[in-house]
């Protein structure tokens, strides 16, 4: 992929501008399909391995204006189907086209409080603009319309402006909620629950606020200005926020409930204990899971190696074993914490990672070395018991799997080394049993995860739950949908409760 800087990007949109923008009403479907994508503007690849800046710029207002002149406003609105939280996409980007840009953030603030985050890191290929009738008509998904840029677009002008609006809060109910974790489904729970006049009360186990959304994305990617200012609306909406507070150590759910009187509760703990492969040699020093390597570097801000209490290991050669998000995240941090060689391997190929394509692209334009149709067999060690080579197998694809994609099938004898000082292992995440064990009753699947129905009710009475601790390791979005659902049955329980209460009164 050649890079353009934003300067060429920003030209190109002006010239487009000038074309299209005295018939912006009149431009007829077969108008708008020819308009071309918006590429992201980005830092230049060569700099931005040096520092942990955003390494999307952002459009321009002129490029997201061609953007959304993209879209055709269908009648049927698929993208709406496909999105998890419902926002209204046809209308916000109506509202873009002619310049309204408050208009716009307003329609999106109606669904979501948590935009520039959604904008960001959501897979929008495959929810919203997966069924994009403009990406269909040309066949290729990477020609949707960019709902999620346009949407990153409008929720960073609210803020540079200064002018975010605050949602409307009802009347006090004197009810009380718990939201036991302040990632993605929490912060949903929370502002749903509070717009209804509930007391909202976040406690989060961590010294700083955003789960998975601070501790897990590194910067250069979702930068914690951002997660703090969303984090700064609810806390003018008049939610509570408690910070090192461990539920199932500090305080026992029950407790919360018989002793502190929460009417209900909702965890959203996420999926934080790390996943192994079971081979000889994790146990080595420089092995890391990428959730500590990740949550060292961002929340822990290893990176600042000169102020730094909790420095990272030192690394020239590092091999991510891998292919998520989480994987690339991993990948592209040790390259900035100064990795000379970093390996992503990964044992399908290319076209079965289920990595993000925009994330892939940028990797390979920081010069990470992916390694496909590989896996390790064992990690090797010398003398002193630190990590000095990987061994791995090749291996080649067979029949689909469950997952629908072709199964890994090792090739015997294929046997090599690769000379490593660190292996990062990102194959995912399982449920944290700290708070699941401490509380009896709760019904939990094989793997640790909350079972629920489809109102995201426990099996215990008065306590929901969503995101990862009931999906397993999961998108952002979707814990969004989750903690969506959650909210609307806790509001809906809690009014019929206050029903009752009016009823006994008179």
């Amino acid at each position: 992929m050649h890079y353009h800087s934003p300067e060429e990007l920003q030209e190109q949109a002006r010239q487009l501008i000038a074309e299209y923008v005295t018939k912006v009403d009149d431009l007829k479907t077969k108008d708008r399909m020819k308009i071309p994508p918006q590429e992201m503007p980005a830092q230049n690849p060569e700099e931005r391995i040096h520092n942990l800046d955003e390494v999307a710029i952002g459009y321009t207002f002129e490029q997201a204006r061609i953007e959304a002149l993209r879209c055709l406003q269908c009648v049927k609105k698929n993208c709406v189907d496909d999105c998890p939280v419902k926002i209204d996409i046809p209308r916000f980007i109506n509202h873009l086209v002619h310049g309204d840009l408050e208009q716009a953030a307003s329609v999106i603030k109606e669904a979501s409080l948590l935009p520039a985050i959604c904008g960001r890191v959501c897979p929008q290929e495959t929810q919203c603009q997966s069924n994009c009738t403009v990406g269909k008509a040309l066949k290729d998904v990477d020609k949707s319309v960019a709902i999620g840029r346009l949407e990153r677009f409008v929720a960073d002008w609210e803020r540079t402006t200064g002018k975010i609006s605050i949602p409307e809060i009802k009347q006090s109910t004197s009810k009380k909620v718990a939201v036991v974790g302040s990632g993605p489904a929490g912060l949903v729970v929370a502002a749903d629950c509070r717009r209804e006049g509930h007391h909202v009360t976040v406690f989060e186990a961590f010294h700083k606020l955003g789960g998975v959304l601070r501790y897990g994305i590194p910067e250069f990617r979702l930068p914690n200005d951002i997660i703090d200012k969303e984090i700064q609306t609810l806390e003018a909406m008049g939610v509570e926020f408690k910070t090192n507070f461990v539920v199932g150590k500090t305080r026992k759910l029950k407790d919360l409930m018989e002793k502190d009187e929460y009417d209900a509760v909702f965890i959203g703990v996420g999926a934080g204990l790390p996943i192994f492969m079971g081979i000889e040699g994790e146990n080595l020093i420089g092995v890391f899971s990428a959730n500590e390597y990740l949550t060292r570097a961002n929340l822990m801000r290893a990176f600042d190696k000169e102020h730094a209490d909790t420095p990272i290991y030192p690394s020239k050669k590092v091999a991510v074993l891998g292919g998520g998000n989480v994987a690339m995240d991993a990948a592209r941090m040790a390259k900035r914490l100064g990795a000379e060689n970093v390996y992503v391997v990964y044992r399908r190929t290319e076209k079965e990672m289920p990595a993000r394509k925009e994330e892939v692209a940028h990797a390979k334009e920081e010069g990470i070395e992916f390694l496909f149709l590989q896996n390790a067999k064992r990690i090797i060690g010398d003398e002193e018991g630190k990590v000095k080579q990987i061994e791995c197998l090749r291996y080649e694809l067979g029949e689909p799997d469950s997952s629908g994609r072709r199964r890994p099938i090792e090739i015997k004898g294929s046997e090599f080394l690769i000379d490593v000082d660190t292996v990062i292992v990102a194959i995912g995440n399982g449920s944290n049993p700290l708070l699941t064990q401490s509380t009896p009753g709760l019904e939990l699947n094989k793997w640790g995860n909350i079972i629920v129905d489809e109102n995201q009710k426990t099996s215990l009475d008065k306590v929901y739950a969503g995101g990862d601790i009931v999906l397993g390791a999961a998108t952002v979005i979707l814990a969004m949908g989750e903690g969506r659902r959650a909210a609307a049955a806790i509001n809906k329980m809690l009014a019929e409760e206050i029903e009752k209460e009016k009823a006994l009164v008179n």
